[in-house]
């Protein structure tokens, strides 16, 4: 009954989570918020983290009732990521393994939300829809390796919404793309936005550089309102992604569709995803924001999977990396 500890830190969402045997024992978590209209730098969001990482590590070990002796594995976020919040991260997860005397996993941040999902909503082998602020895939499973059908060409569709709240001067607390999602409801005038899928892949800067560009002459003369502009954003872009991980499972012949990464916490588009998958017969996975965003919990899965297959980091391999695709690992412990 191995018990894994997994640290995540590779944005602003700091998080320590416990996982045994398929069960999260403790999953606490931190962001960094900044001011509306600006982002999280690098070096401010590693600072953060540094302050906090301790404490939740502490926090985690109460909550699941273990101590350091019961622990089995670390497992961290070796990438992707900013550079800056994963070394921090990676250093603590680094320490406490010698510490402990307890072999060292690194974990790819997007098979950690890959794997969490499965764990959380059961899904088999399902058509894996990835969107975050830094990724956007669509992904199935295939000859023990997680093969990427589609993705963004440029940025992800998280970051995609989070810079246009900027342009709102949207709060970034709880997220700015929750902020969005809230006011995209009260949205009633649907403004046309480009669309841009190309192929199995979708591109994200068009659509962001022209809403940028219109804001502010738009609001002036009264064509439209900040909700609406945020409906708008949310259906254009949402509809993208629909399209393109329907395509995926028409051609893997998938009936299972699930949702992981921050963005898939957006109510409308597991809705629209919902419809999609009831036209095909289909059924989608979805979790809530306690394991959608970032957290420890979604590493400490994969690293406990990762575990029981033998996998281990040696020390002189476990840095980072911020470009660590999530075709490139071998996915020994599934058939």
């Amino acid at each position: 009954m191995p018990a894994v500890l997994g640290f995540e830190g590779s944005a602003n969402k700091i998080g320590v989570g416990v996982v045994r045997d398929g069960v999260v024992l403790a999953n606490p978590r931190r962001t960094y918020v900044t001011p509306p209209g600006t982002g999280f730098l690098p070096g401010a969001t590693a600072r953060h983290h540094r302050t906090v990482i301790l404490d939740l590590l502490q926090e985690a070990l109460t909550e699941a009732g273990l101590t350091s002796k019961d622990i089995d594995c670390i497992a961290y976020t070796k990438g992707p990521g900013m550079g800056a919040p994963l070394v921090s991260v990676a250093v603590v997860a680094r320490t406490v393994a010698q510490l402990w005397n307890k072999p060292l996993l690194g974990v790819n941040h997007c098979i950690g939300h890959i794997e969490m999902g499965r764990l959380i909503t059961g899904a088999t082998s399902p058509t894996v829809l990835y969107v975050s602020g830094g990724n956007t895939q669509v992904i199935a499973y295939s000859e023990h390796r997680y093969r990427i059908f589609g993705e963004t060409i440029d940025i992800a569709v998280g970051n995609c919404l989070d810079r246009f709240a900027r342009v709102l001067k949207i709060s970034n607390d709880p997220s700015p793309g929750y902020n969005i999602e809230q006011m995209a409801k009260r949205g009633k005038k649907l403004v046309e936005l480009p669309y841009t899928v190309k192929g199995m892949d979708v591109s994200f800067s068009g659509i962001l550089s022209f809403i940028e560009d219109v804001t502010q002459r738009m609001l002036a003369t009264g064509e439209c309102t900040p909700e609406d502009l945020c409906f708008s954003l949310q259906e254009t872009v949402f509809a993208m992604l629909v399209e393109i991980t329907e395509r995926a499972m028409a051609h893997c012949g998938s009936q299972e569709a699930l949702i992981v990464g921050g963005v898939g916490c957006n109510m409308r588009l597991q809705e629209m995803m919902e419809t999609m998958c009831q036209e095909r017969g289909a059924q989608l996975f979805a979790t809530d924001e306690r394991f959608c965003i970032d957290n420890g919990a979604m590493i400490a899965q994969a690293g406990w999977e990762m575990f029981r297959a033998g996998h281990r980091t040696p020390l002189s391999e476990s840095g980072v990396t911020q470009r660590y695709r999530t075709d490139e690992v071998e996915v020994t412990w599934r058939d």
